[in-house]
């Protein structure tokens, strides 16, 4: 952020391992998120988004569909169905191979993925520096990816290295299975008659679909890109921290075609813009995300990238950039019957296009934002708790306090608050001191708190508070609405 009422100042320094909780107790108790259906014990890994929640990931939603699509003439979008014929996802390969290696503790009856269990045990060797032994363990694991019988290659990995459960230490466990990772649904009114279909595990197959109706309707000529933002769903075996992993998950997802042989060029313009995207656009800070390349890559792929970012549990994934080639448009032509080869008017020259993907988890990000944002400060001798949420994320953009309700003061702030509400999220807040007000909004990240007083009835101004420095500034009230609108450009 360049601005500097927007510098990170005093910011304290929170325990890692407290973050979370206190994150998730604000999150709820002030509107952001809730457990689903809590008056029934909830739904594991299932969260609904309460009232300021729900604005802020429209925000980061619209912040991504407009740097996608308006931003770029040769991208547009489409909001495909959550539903497909099941063909789609046999030709994908998610019928055959969306599966996870799943192994359960007998003591515990937890469950877990094999091959995270081994990645993390070839993680742990190395950094007790025992580079002999995790060699050796890499090797192994290699291998049985790539054997027949995979299940029991991994099995007996963790056998042999005595591999034990990362939350218990218990390690008494079943044989390794293979889970598939898609809902099936029956679609029919009556169930005897009724077929199978899935709910999408991903947005992208909607757009390969499409591939040629949006290119013939939209005229577009490659290069150009298909953007989609979606629900998806996985029956993930290992769920948890909070929303960054749960079963109905919302994509940011863009398919960018190219001609064959040009898609490293494209691919990596595409890493470059994506992390300005987070630094530039959405503030985060830049040493808080890292770039970390995939050495082993889909069978799709020819070359694949994660931007990561630091949450308080670890640093994961919150996009992936992959170079996808053509697979995907060639299974659907396989399955299909339908011509996927794109003709270049100009040259003649006809083939099936590569993809390169940009595809980001709307929910990850949004937690991602507010573990960034989360900051413990003290303020004229008191602490407080604050989101350092750049303006254009925040889910209220500023709040009207009238200093005392009497006087007319209540109704000169009441009636700024129905003015600037036609243009942004504003929150009008009487109760309490001056102080406690600053405070509640301080904690959800109001970038502006604006307070009419006696004054403001004389000479018709008012004293924006800036969320970061605490800073006031006196300004005419007819000047706020366009002053608050250039902060959200």
């Amino acid at each position: 952020m360049s601005n500097p009422e927007h510098a990170r100042v005093n910011q304290a320094a929170v325990a890692p391992e407290k973050v979370m909780n206190k994150l998730v107790s604000l999150a709820k108790r002030r509107g952001f998120i809730f457990p689903s259906s809590e008056i029934y014990g909830g739904l594991s890994s299932c969260f609904d988004y309460g009232p300021l929640g729900s604005e802020m990931k429209k925000n980061i939603k619209d912040l991504w569909w407009t740097s996608m699509t308006r931003l770029h003439e040769n991208i547009v979008g489409i909001d495909a169905s959550i539903m497909m014929n099941p063909t789609v996802w046999e030709a994908s390969g998610h019928v055959a191979s969306f599966n996870d290696p799943l192994i359960d503790e007998k003591t515990t009856k937890r469950r877990y993925r094999a091959d995270h269990l081994i990645e993390n045990h070839i993680e742990k060797l190395r950094r007790e520096g025992r580079d002999e032994q995790a060699g050796s363990v890499q090797a192994a694991y290699e291998q049985a990816s790539e054997a027949g019988n995979l299940n029991k290659a991994l099995y007996q990995i963790i056998i042999d290295e005595g591999i034990k459960a990362p939350d218990t230490g218990a390690s008494d466990w079943t044989d390794v299975r293979q889970f598939n990772l898609m809902f099936q649904c029956n679609m029919g009114a009556l169930a005897e008659a009724s077929g199978s279909v899935y709910l999408r595990p991903e947005t992208a197959q909607g757009i390969f679909v499409n591939f040629h109706q949006v290119r013939e309707s939209s005229r577009m000529k490659v290069p150009f890109g298909i953007a989609q933002i979606g629900k998806a769903f996985r029956n993930e075996i290992v769920k948890g921290n909070f929303i960054f992993r749960m079963v109905e998950f919302e994509q940011m997802e863009m398919q960018y075609f190219v001609k064959p042989g040009t898609q490293l060029e494209a691919f990596e313009e595409w890493r470059k813009e994506r992390y300005t995207w987070y630094t530039e656009s959405l503030g985060i800070s830049p040493d808080k995300l890292h770039w970390y390349k995939h050495d082993k890559l889909a069978h799709y792929a020819d070359l694949a990238y994660d931007i990561k970012f630091e949450f308080p549990f670890g640093t994961e994934e919150i996009e992936g950039i992959h170079s996808r080639t053509d697979f995907d448009l060639k299974q659907h032509q396989e399955f299909s019957g339908k011509n996927m080869e794109y003709i270049d008017q100009s040259t003649h020259e006809r083939y099936i296009p590569y993809v390169v993907e940009t595809s980001a988890g709307c929910d990850r990000l949004f937690l991602a934002l507010l573990s960034d944002a989360y900051t413990e400060d003290t303020v004229d001798g008191e602490e407080r708790v604050m989101l350092k949420l750049a303006p254009k994320v925040a889910p209220v953009k500023a709040a009207v306090l009238p200093l005392m309700k009497k006087g007319g003061m209540a109704e000169a702030a009441m009636e700024l608050r129905n003015r600037l509400a036609r243009s942004f999220p504003v929150q009008y807040d009487d109760a309490g001191s001056i102080g406690k007000r600053y405070r509640r909004q301080d904690e959800i990240g109001t970038p502006y708190s604006i307070t009419i007083d006696h004054q403001s009835l004389e000479d018709g101004t008012a004293t924006v508070r800036f969320r970061d420095t605490a800073r006031q500034e006196r300004m005419a009230i007819d000047s706020i609405q366009g002053f608050i609108a250039s902060k959200l450009v």
